[in-house]
């Protein structure tokens, strides 16, 4: 993969003072055709051998372009607000929104090959988090990021030549450090683990682009027209989402309705049993939340179900059972304009909680594959593949110490219709019924069908779903405190 790249690729002066200018107006163009536009973001992620001119390439990108509408990034080793949180945190938090670019140096590629050079990891770990990689760029190009992936690369006698080269000129000298001399000194596995990655993770849709590092005129001109021709392909393209040549295979019907049709819908607790059951788990989930074992992790609660199904009041009486400075609940509408100019999941990765906090989530993620399912909000790529995408986010959030619940609020569409008729008379819960309730209530069947399937595909061992029978309130509330203090009970 690097055969190419090893060879002297050079572009003399004149050629050089032809084409530039007219790349630059090219890519002034292009850009301003991005941003107005606006329709997807172009991240472009940076990684090579040291001394081949990766951030002399991006400040020459930053001069040709608006920098304004350019973000580069320059990840080293994780803040402890970011080592408190999954890997992925911080680079979800700096993606580019649509119409604007965004550079990422020492991107998710860095921590595998850098710990399997140093013997850190074995291959097994390297292939794991390549396997996450794969997924996650899949995910990215999905949602309709145009990826671009630059590898500098230079020879080994290259490096050396540049690496001296640097270290002569006293205003180059205080680039090159020890550190650079060391890494020198395993570049033939560096370049071995190097190439394995890059051959793993080079796809259709993020293919890596190997460029030779050791003519900078060479290395400004390639690097500036690959990412031109991206930019017009995409912008020519009217900016179309990524999608698989495949046709979407049609969802599978699965016999599981009685995943909801079977429970046992009678079932309530008379008022002083609730209130000394209310009592006793509220103190022992307070005492929980307190406790060593359980502020060695972060806590976050799913929220979902029909409505009117008592979300908000079974989540009042949990938090009162909480020190109101260890959670923060998030309620989930329809997203911003902030939100719709990134990928889907990026509004939530952002409320992921520290280590120690307990995050509350009214709604959730789960959106993707209920509402925008049945209303037709999303297609039916998008929200297939939401599974998938939603099970690889938690458990990239349990393998960093999270402990997830999560909760289906189930009545009956004869109870949901008491409580909406309920609510119309009431004054002050006037407020909670909406015409968009009544619709989605026409629509019972598909939503019915859409939580089994839900359910049926996201219920994983470290990430179970808990289906509460909510007929009855205090039921559904003492169920819910009761799971949440016998799983923190345990750790």
């Amino acid at each position: 993969m690097f055969e190419s790249a090893d060879l002297e690729h050079k572009v003399g002066k004149d050629e050089y003072k032809r084409e530039e200018p007219k790349l630059r107006e090219a890519l002034l163009n292009a850009q301003f055709d991005l941003g107005t536009l606006k329709k997807f973001p172009v991240l472009i992620v940076i990684g090579g051998v040291d001394g081949a001119g990766k951030g002399e390439t991006v400040n020459l990108l930053n001069e040709w372009m608006d920098p304004r509408h350019i973000v580069t990034y320059a990840f080293g080793p994780p803040s402890d607000e970011e080592a408190a949180r999954p890997p992925m945190w911080r680079f979800w938090r700096a993606l580019p929104a649509q119409g604007k670019i965004g550079v990422f140096f020492g991107s998710w590629y860095t921590v595998p090959i850098v710990n399997r050079v140093l013997g850190h990891f074995s291959d097994n770990d390297l292939q794991k988090h390549l396997d996450d990689i794969f997924r996650h760029e899949k995910m990215l190009v999905d949602e309709g990021v145009l990826l671009l992936k630059f590898w500098f690369h230079l020879s080994k006698n290259q490096q050396r030549k540049r690496l001296k080269a640097l270290e002569a000129d006293p205003k180059t000298k205080w680039r090159v450090t020890k550190e650079d001399w060391r890494r020198f000194k395993v570049y033939d596995r560096f370049r071995e683990i190097s190439e394995h990655a890059l051959r793993e993770t080079s796809t259709a849709g993020a293919p890596w682009i190997v460029i030779s590092g050791a003519d900078a005129r060479f290395r400004g001109l390639t690097a500036g027209r690959i990412l031109l021709e991206a930019l017009k392909k995409r912008v020519a393209e009217g900016a179309q989402k990524s999608k698989s040549v495949e046709a979407v295979p049609p969802m599978p019907q699965l016999d599981n309705l009685k995943l909801l049709r079977s429970l046992d819908m009678t079932q309530r607790l008379e008022k002083n049993r609730y209130q000394k059951l209310l009592e006793k788990y509220q103190g022992e989930l307070n005492v929980l939340s307190r406790s060593k074992k359980v502020r060695k992790h972060s806590v976050i609660l799913v929220f979902e179900g029909w409505d009117a199904g008592g979300k908000g009041s079974a989540i009042r009486r949990i938090t009162s059972a909480l020190d109101a400075r260890q959670f923060h609940i998030v309620p989930i509408a329809a997203p911003t304009e902030e939100e719709r100019a990134q990928p889907y999941l990026w509004r939530f990765w952002r409320h992921v909680p520290n280590l120690g906090g307990i995050t509350i989530f009214d709604r959730s993620w789960y959106g993707r594959v209920l509402v925008e399912r049945v209303e037709g909000f999303c297609s039916q790529a998008d929200w297939m593949r939401a599974y998938s995408e939603i099970n690889d986010f938690e458990e990239q959030l349990v393998r960093n110490g999270a402990i997830m619940f999560k909760f289906w609020l189930h009545v009956t569409k004869e109870e949901q219709l008491r409580r909406f008729k309920e609510r119309q008379k009431t004054s002050f819960k006037r407020f909670k019924i909406t015409e968009e309730d009544w619709r989605n209530r026409k629509k019972w069947p598909e939503y019915e069908a859409a939580v089994c399937d839900m359910v049926d595909r996201t219920s994983t061992d470290i990430s179970p779903w808990t289906i509460v029978e909510a007929q009855d309130k205090p039921f559904a509330r003492i169920k819910l405190l009761k799971t949440l203090v016998n799983r923190l009970g345990r750790l």
